[in-house]
């Protein structure tokens, strides 16, 4: 169906590797949704995704380096930010304070304090926000969670979420950074590093500096299950162990291969469990959500629900239909609505997520304020990486 050109919402893209052209070629499925730019440090990846838009409408976009200089652009109505996690925060909150909405991908942030601020921009600039979290739109992972709220399990004592995944990638050497890459300004407000090709350009996620490890990469998805299946968002306590025990010391990764995670509810206990290989609990795969009630048990995970009654007890009927994550921000865009991922509950999940971080980080157990936002009784525990980090020079994280 034809769009007229004053109807188009033209969207800028804020970092185009393997997600950014993902989200790209969901956004122009919409025939109302014009890529008006698409930017990227890595002019290689730039180059990609320029052409990737340009064959698909027909249209080249504008192309930068800069994303300030998409952010500058008055007909850009909302962009999306599929960066890696430690450049989430600051085009975020420049987008909110240029009146643009905005399509994040997970986890919101890379550390509790970004997470706040981002909370504190949206809402004071009165922004739309659609993060990437796209199982809150799958049918039977809302079966699942309605099923959960309606008392269908009785009452839950336990609940569990977990990632299987690799051991790591052994050692890189250290080189200098490809000429297609302004490795300073990738770096941006974490640490400049080295360049080494077990960071740039796929595994950051396994380097604190720059990722959240699989507590933030996977966590958002499977523990965000649980957290709306019972209706609970702010932990007690966290308390985590974990270590490279498969990929070794001699492995360039800085964050867990193998981790587990005991939160402590008001009236449950979840379980955060990563490992390498194998499968996960009670008969899951590869990952999903559990939840342990006095009628039964009920995994779900991206195949599917496994419903394990205890006697005669019926499991969750189908009745909810995929949604469309990309088409909810557009149609939140035009009614002002808020979008099923939107920030301040995300933030929450992802909060979850980084106190498994902070707990193994600080070596202890850790209490948390989930209202304040604060660890009780432990100010040195908040100036670890997932709660707060200093940005390098000259970036600077503003506040709200």
């Amino acid at each position: 169906m034809a769009v007229s050109a004053n109807d188009k919402i033209r969207i800028g893209c804020i970092g185009v590797g393997g997600m950014g052209v993902w989200n790209i070629n969901g956004f122009l499925k919409h025939p109302e949704v014009e890529i008006a730019a698409v930017c990227d440090v890595d002019s290689n990846a730039l180059a990609h995704a320029a052409g990737v838009v340009s064959e698909k409408q027909g249209k080249a976009p504008a192309t930068c380096a800069d994303f300030r200089q998409v952010l500058d652009m008055n007909d850009v109505d909302a962009v999306i930010i599929s960066t890696p996690d430690h450049w989430h925060a600051l085009p975020f909150i420049m987008a909110c304070e240029a009146g643009k909405d905005i399509f994040c991908e997970k986890p919101i942030g890379h550390d509790i304090y970004e997470g706040q601020m981002m909370v504190g921009a949206a809402r004071h600039h009165k922004r739309v926000v659609q993060v990437n979290t796209w199982q809150r739109n799958v049918g039977h992972f809302k079966d699942a969670i309605d099923f959960v709220r309606a008392g269908g399990l009785g009452r839950v004592d336990l609940c569990r979420a977990w990632i299987t995944s690799i051991a790591g990638n052994g050692k890189s050497p250290i080189e200098e950074p490809p000429a297609n890459v302004d490795w300073d300004f990738w770096c941006g407000p974490a640490p400049k590093v080295p360049y080494h090709e077990n960071i740039h350009p796929r595994w950051w996620r396994l380097f604190y500096d720059f990722g959240t490890g699989l507590a933030g990469d996977w966590g958002v998805h499977m523990v965000d299950i649980v957290l709306l299946g019972m209706n609970a968002w702010h932990p007690l306590e966290v308390s985590s162990v974990g270590g490279k025990l498969a990929s070794g010391e001699d492995d360039d990764r800085t964050t867990p291969d193998t981790q587990m995670a005991v939160y402590r509810f008001p009236n449950f206990i979840m379980n955060w469990e990563l490992h390498v290989g194998g499968n996960g609990l009670d008969g899951g795969g590869g990952h999903g959500s559990e939840f342990i009630g006095e009628n039964g048990t009920l995994i779900v995970d991206r195949e599917g629900i496994k419903w394990t009654p205890s006697g005669d007890h019926p499991g969750p009927e189908k009745k909810n239909k995929d949604g469309d994550h990309s088409g909810e921000f557009l149609e939140c865009m035009k009614t002002r609505g808020k979008c099923s991922s939107d920030i301040e509950s995300m933030h929450y999940t992802t909060t979850a997520c980084h106190l498994a971080n902070l707990s193994y980080q600080a070596g202890r157990s850790i209490k948390w304020d989930g209202e304040k936002g604060v660890v009780i009784g432990d100010n040195e525990a908040m100036g670890f990486q997932a709660y707060k980090r200093e940005y390098r020079e000259p970036w600077k994280l503003p506040e709200y």
